[in-house]
């Protein structure tokens, strides 16, 4: 059953890349809905839950939020090391790195794995947390999917690999949910990650994705789309919970 319903999580996901490919036309309309639906999906899903799974303190701050900053400065780290090493061979030490925007898809593939894992993991449970689980990861997975052709072709990949990383992150919460005929994540495990996947999905959003949306297009249009992205995350908690 898990199986059957992560395949409405590979079409969503789909669906998502789809229209995040047809609007480039409007690219800061799009930049500007990817921002917003990365601080919604971080700010009211990830650390929440990785709280509740991977709250214990250490040293007086609790582990998720440890690994949140974490996950912030790792990614931060990775694009400055790869902006320098760019810039020794010559190129403009401004421009976009492409390898970055294949990590941070591949980051959002690990996190859709992750997603199929928590649905079987939820029917193992029963069906009606399973139900709930299947709702909450089916709709955001839209989301899921527009980030990541939106990531990747946004460092200067081409089509081909944005397409390529999109099938991926489609196949991630299939594989995922299958996976878990084999065996099941511990709950802290899984808690620890998801607080610094999105330490490192809010670098994404605030110091890359935002920024570009607003830089060509101050416009109060784009400012609508983020929040839109923001409220359209809070009503998914909602209905899921």
């Amino acid at each position: 059953m898990a199986v059957f319903v992560a395949l409405g999580a590979f079409l969503m996901t789909l669906f998502g890349g789809w229209m995040a490919h047809r609007v480039t036309d409007r690219r800061h309309l799009v930049l500007g809905l990817a921002g917003g639906l990365m601080l919604g999906v971080v700010g009211l899903e990830l650390l929440p839950e990785a709280l509740e799974s991977a709250g214990h303190e250490v040293f007086g701050v609790p582990e998720a939020l440890l690994l949140f900053v974490g996950g912030f400065l790792t990614a931060h780290l990775v694009e400055r090391l790869l902006a320098v090493r760019r810039a020794a061979h010559g190129a403009d030490p401004g421009a976009r790195v492409p390898q970055v925007g294949l990590t941070a898809a591949a980051a959002m593939v690990a996190h859709s794995l992750m997603d199929g894992i928590a649905l079987g993991a939820a029917f193992q449970v029963g069906g009606g947390m399973g139900a709930t689980v299947a709702l909450a990861v089916i709709t955001h997975d839209f989301a899921d999917g527009f980030n990541t052709y939106t990531i990747t072709s946004l460092y200067g990949n081409t089509r081909r690999k944005a397409t390529l990383m999109l099938l991926a992150d489609a196949l991630a919460p299939v594989l995922g949910a299958a996976s878990t005929l084999l065996f099941t994540l511990p709950a802290e495990l899984l808690g620890g990650y998801l607080g610094f996947f999105g330490g490192a999905l809010l670098y994404l959003a605030a110091a890359e994705i935002l920024p570009e949306a607003h830089h060509s297009h101050p416009a109060r249009s784009t400012l609508l789309c983020t929040v839109g992205g923001v409220g359209f995350v809070w009503l998914v908690v909602g209905l899921a919970e």
